[in-house]
Formats: C-alpha cells, structure tokens, sequence
C-alpha cells in the first residue's frame, strides 16, 4: 500500500509540473517542462549524493577512523543483506542522521556528532537500521527525484508573471498570478506525503533491520526532544533537504513546522511499540538473518559518561 501511494503521489507531482507548463504555455511549453524535469531528475540521479554530503561537511570514515560506528553499520548492512555503504559524520551537535545515494550499491548514511555522543549504542544502531532500510527501499532515489520535481515546479511558477501575457497562455495574468501562489504549495504539500510515507516504513523495516523496535523508539524521542533546541545552520540554509533527516532538523523559528517533512514523532513512537508487543507473539516478527558473524554492541565502562565522544569515543 506505501509503495502504491508513492507511486501515485509522484504520478500526481509530475501531472503537476506537466500540467503548469500546459497552462502557461500550451504543449510548447509542456514539452520545455517536460525536458526540463527529465534533465533535472538525470543531473540529481548522479550528483544528489555529492552535493548533499558536502553541502553537510560530512567527512568519511572507517573501521580505523571509528571503529564503534563502523562495525554497527556493518553488522547492520549484513542483516539487511546489503553492500556496505559508505559511512560518514558530520561535525553538528544536533543529534540527526540521513542516508543517500542513488541505489544500494552506491549509498552512504551519515550520523551527526551529536547523535553519536547523546544515544546509547544500541539507540545508534536504531537509527542506522533506519538509514539503511531507506536504502533498502530505494527511498534516497524517490525523495531526490521528488524533491528536484518540487523544485522545478517553484522555478516554473516564478515564471508565471512573464508568461502573463502570451496568447497561447491558458489562464491569463490573473490565473498565471494564482500558479505562481499555488503551484510551489501544492508540490510542498505532495513531497510532504510523501516523506512521511516513506518515513513510516523505515522506521518499520529499521525495526526489523536491528531487531529492535524500542531502541528506535527511544532514539526518536530522544532526538526530537533535543533537535529543535540546536540550530543546524547548513538545514536552515537548505531546508529542502530537511526531509533527508531522521527527525526534522529544521528549528521552527522560520515557520518551517507550518509545512513538516515527518510525521509526528508520537505517533512514530506508538508504531514502533506496538511492533515490540507484536514481536514478542512467535511468528509475528521474523528475524533477519545475517549473512556472517554478529558485532556486539556495548558499552564500554572506560568510556561511559565522557562527554568528547559518549560511548563511542
């Protein structure tokens, strides 16, 4: 059923982008939308990766660089029956992940400091098990093409005042005015079902991923009640890519909870706690089966309570 709605969502956003260029300006102009998303989605489908992480500052790592988070994605891709992504930390204190990329074999996920100092390990391993079902989903490759469209829809309406006037205009110098108003509305308000579609089954397979859905839970709780209080600076200047992030990292402060990328947080938490209950019936909630020998996660006693790194150093 999500992967239903997903699609006919996005069907309804490119019916969008297809439709405005018809009205402002008849099939020559839906042709120019036409190639205009179709070269949009090709440059994202390549480059959406990149820019992201370096828009971020994110900085790979290794088993050498950090050993602790390495090894829970690795254990983590193995359960999923994934290749290894690339695996990245972001110097933020806001407490936030997201994963990237336009297909498995050419992901990465990124944790921010923040997370990795504020979670325990198995909360961590939660939220990477999230990541990697969005990966596993394909959901990195759905969000960018969805979000690249919902841009060239704004880029589309900005030119409503100039396409006013031409004859072969549909609508007329009124009607194009009410594009410009309504068309970047109406593509916020499909990306953001879609996002929450999306996130509703990561947090589910994530779930399933690192066998532990109250893990997550408190993760999620724990993120979302510490995120808003730190600014993520690069999310305030990009908030297009908000809805990349685990939970929402934008602050509010500029009316951005108006138009929320994520469902609410409670509701999330509830879904997840009643995966728990169903997973303690025989049958009801199937293990996944790694393909070799597990990493345990724990917390050392050297490192508990330091506050340079957590448990993670």
């Amino acid at each position: 059923m999500n992967i239903f709605r997903t699609g006919l969502l996005l069907a309804a956003m490119t019916g969008l982008f297809l439709a405005i260029g018809f009205l402002l300006g008849g099939t020559g102009g839906m042709a120019i939308a036409f190639v205009v998303a179709l070269g949009l989605n090709v440059f994202s489908y390549w480059n959406s990766d990149k820019m992201v992480l370096r828009m971020y500052g994110a900085r790979e790592v290794d088993a050498r660089t950090a050993p602790a988070y390495y090894a829970t994605v690795e254990r983590l891709a193995r359960n999923a029956q994934l290749p290894m992504p690339r695996v990245y930390i972001m110097d933020n204190e806001q407490p936030n992940a997201f994963a990237t990329g336009r297909n498995p074999e050419n992901s990465a996920v990124a944790a921010t400091t923040g997370l990795l100092k504020s979670l325990t390990p198995d909360e961590v391993a939660g939220v990477m098990a999230h990541e990697l079902a969005h990966v596993k989903n394909r959901d990195t490759l759905i969000m960018t093409v969805t979000a690249t469209i919902a841009g060239a829809i704004s880029m589309l309406a900005n030119f409503a005042l100039f396409f006013g006037g031409r004859r072969d205009n549909a609508v007329g110098l009124i009607g194009s005015i009410a594009i410009m108003i309504l068309a970047p509305m109406a593509a916020m308000l499909v990306q953001m079902a879609i996002s929450r579609t999306r996130e509703y089954a990561a947090d589910r397979m994530g779930a399933e991923i690192s066998q532990n859905p109250l893990a997550l839970a408190s993760a999620l709780r724990k993120i979302a009640g510490s995120a808003p209080a730190i600014e993520n600076n690069q999310a305030e200047r990009n908030p297009a890519t908000a809805h990349l992030f685990i939970i929402n990292p934008l602050s509010g402060a500029r009316m951005d909870k108006l138009f929320s990328t994520h469902p609410n947080t409670e509701n999330r938490i509830a879904a997840l706690e009643q995966l728990a209950g169903a997973r303690s019936t025989p049958g009801n909630f199937p293990r996944s089966q790694p393909s070799g020998p597990s990493v345990p996660i724990t917390r050392h006693s050297s490192n508990r309570g330091k506050a340079d790194g957590g448990p993670w150093g």
